[in-house]
């Protein structure tokens, strides 16, 4: 495999060398709060594995955003390929990360920019992205008072509460700013001090006058009558790679019949979800729901359907990594380029398809 050059590592290295140090550092700490975390799947699922494979997932966060995945859970596509899954949730893709780094968890789900700061940090077991679930940004941007004919120029001189740097839902926020002539740091100000999950507590308690949220807290939002949403930075953005599954390289290596057996799973997911309406979708994915009711998941799922967040398939093309990589280098997240054949397989996905 291709390394990056070695006069290739300028200024700004060291920001990538912080981050994998970040993570390293983060291992006791984490390793010993991720069994906690730790839940069987749920559904048909469940139960005596019959001499299957047994696969650690490690999610960045337990989404609705994510519905393809929980649909394939919930229907027992992942028992059909031999599979025997627990799902563990990170609460953060450096969580999630450090989980896949240190062997707590065989496949991780997050952002792939991760895999982008370790790769370049120098880990030399790098993690790899072999499918691509969501096509779309997840997060909506709520105001707190109805606003009919939203410009993005709006923004100009407002608080908006953001998510953490480096991140891609402030990446994309960002992304969606500049394609409007807005600069980030001039024209607004971005509270990224608030926990990631904290941040519609924070608006309904009075700070900021736009919150950029995921679901539910969006509807939730708008149900308590404390914001309303008023853009799609899914639709905004444009196509994006925002989530994909990956491993170790040398789990992916060790193990390519189950990354496969995992991936046809997904796959079966990603064919209900395309061939089935949101009302279906949420009754299927609701035990994993469990707070929320089924009338207010319906909404959810619709409104991400309708956005068209999921791929048809979980192919991770070439133009849809540099688009990511365009993105960390506006955000200033990106001091190097790194190589699409190093970080992502698609053969695993192709062979889904057929």
């Amino acid at each position: 495999m291709r390394k990056l050059p070695s006069n290739a590592a300028p200024r700004g290295t060291s920001y990538f060398i912080r981050k994998a140090t970040a993570l390293l550092l983060a291992t006791l700490l984490i390793a010993g709060t991720l069994s906690g975390c730790k839940k069987e799947s749920t559904g048909a699922e469940a139960g005596d594995s019959g001499g299957s494979v047994k696969v650690t997932l490690n999610e960045v966060a337990h989404s609705i955003f994510y519905a393809p995945m929980y649909v394939a859970i919930e229907e027992g596509y992942f028992q059909e390929e031999g599979i025997q899954l627990t799902l563990v949730t990170g609460f953060g893709a450096d969580k999630t990360m450090t989980a896949v780094l240190t062997d707590e968890a065989d496949i991780g789900f997050m952002g792939s920019e991760s895999t982008i700061y370790t790769y370049a940090g120098g880990t030399q077991d790098y993690v790899v992205n072999f499918a691509q679930l969501t096509q779309r940004a997840g997060n909506f941007l709520v105001s707190r008072t109805p606003v009919d004919d939203f410009s993005w120029d709006m923004l100009k001189g407002t608080m908006v509460l953001g998510g953490r740097a480096g991140g891609m839902p402030e990446m994309v926020f960002e992304f969606i700013l500049k394609k409007n002539g807005i600069d980030p740091k001039a024209d607004l100000t971005i509270d990224q001090s608030i926990d990631f999950g904290s941040t519609a507590a924070a608006f309904s308690g009075g700070q900021g006058d736009f919150t950029v949220e995921f679901e539910p807290h969006a509807t939730s939002l708008e149900t308590k009558g404390d914001g309303y949403v008023i853009a799609s930075l899914g639709e905004d953005s444009g196509y994006v790679p925002y989530t994909a599954f990956s491993a170790k390289k040398s789990y992916i290596e060790a193990h390519p019949d189950t990354i496969q057996s995992f991936t046809n799973a997904l796959q079966k997911g990603m064919n209900y979800v395309a061939s089935h309406t949101p009302e279906e979708i949420a009754k299927v994915i609701q035990p994993q729901f469990e707070e929320t009711d089924l009338e207010t998941l319906t909404t959810i799922v619709k409104r991400y359907y309708e956005q068209d967040t999921w791929k048809g398939d979980l192919i991770f093309q070439e133009d849809s990594f540099t688009l990511l990589q365009n993105i960390l280098e506006e955000g200033g997240e990106l001091p190097q380029r790194v190589p699409y054949e190093d970080l992502v397989t698609t053969s695993f996905a192709e062979k889904a398809v057929k």
